[in-house]
């Protein structure tokens, strides 16, 4: 059966900070998030052709050592049920992996991580970690236990991993970046991303103005601060 691939960066120097990558775009997702960048490849995938995983293979053959691994995005990733065998289909090529997750599947994202598959794991949290905000920022309703038990399987599987959450005005402000921080200190990293109103899937999204660089680099910040405290124990069982 052919992976559901709907695109292929070749050389990325973004996607994975100290790596030079390959990126792969999944489709679909189970969020609605209104200030979604990349909703076409959520809501009409099928306008995207579908690239050929042995294209793939054969380009990061081409790369070879230049390539440090590859990095699975969406869309949301753990949607598929043949996620397992496109990342052992890429590992056998000696690839690092990374994946770019929202979170909403732990069982899934635990099983990969004791499995050995999976050596980075980039996940996108939304709000601080109460059901209302969280599912505001997602659009739809959101199991908030789901979402903390990922963070919590983070913590203690992953090799590597950090959290990103992008920051809109009006979703978002300081304070709330500041409780999400709390509820994540000791955790590898908290990195915030700036909202680009340019592309949106709720067009009133495209009326929102940014925060400035500076407004973002102080919160960054203040995040760090906050995260790079002494860890706290677990509050959830994995």
């Amino acid at each position: 059966m052919p992976f559901p691939i709907k695109g292929f960066i070749e050389t990325s120097f973004v996607d994975w900070p100290g790596k030079v990558a390959s990126v792969i775009f999944l489709p679909q997702c189970n969020l609605r998030c209104p200030y979604c960048h990349n909703y076409d490849l959520v809501l009409n995938p099928d306008q995207f052709p579908t690239v050929p995983v042995q294209h793939i293979l054969t380009r990061l053959r081409h790369y070879g050592r230049w390539i440090d691994g590859v990095c699975i995005t969406g869309g949301e990733p753990t949607l598929f049920p043949d996620l397992r065998q496109l990342i052992e289909t890429l590992r056998s090529e000696q690839l690092l992996i990374k994946l770019d997750t929202n979170g909403s599947r732990p069982r899934i994202l635990k099983q990969l991580l004791q499995d050995g598959l999976i050596d980075h794991v980039a996940m996108d949290v939304k709000s601080p970690l109460e059901p209302e905000s969280y599912s505001r920022c997602a659009g739809v309703p959101v199991n908030i236990e789901h979402i903390q038990e990922s963070v919590d399987i983070l913590r203690t599987h992953a090799p590597s991993y950090e959290f990103r959450v992008t920051v809109v005005p009006t979703f978002l402000t300081r304070n709330h970046l500041v409780q999400l921080a709390h509820e994540l200190i000791g955790a590898a990293k908290l990195t915030l991303q700036h909202f680009s109103p340019l592309h949106t899937l709720d067009p009133q999204c495209k009326k929102i103005v940014p925060y400035t660089d500076g407004e973002m680099s102080s919160m960054q910040v203040e995040v760090d601060q906050i995260i790079n405290q002494s860890s706290i124990p677990l509050q959830h069982a994995v």
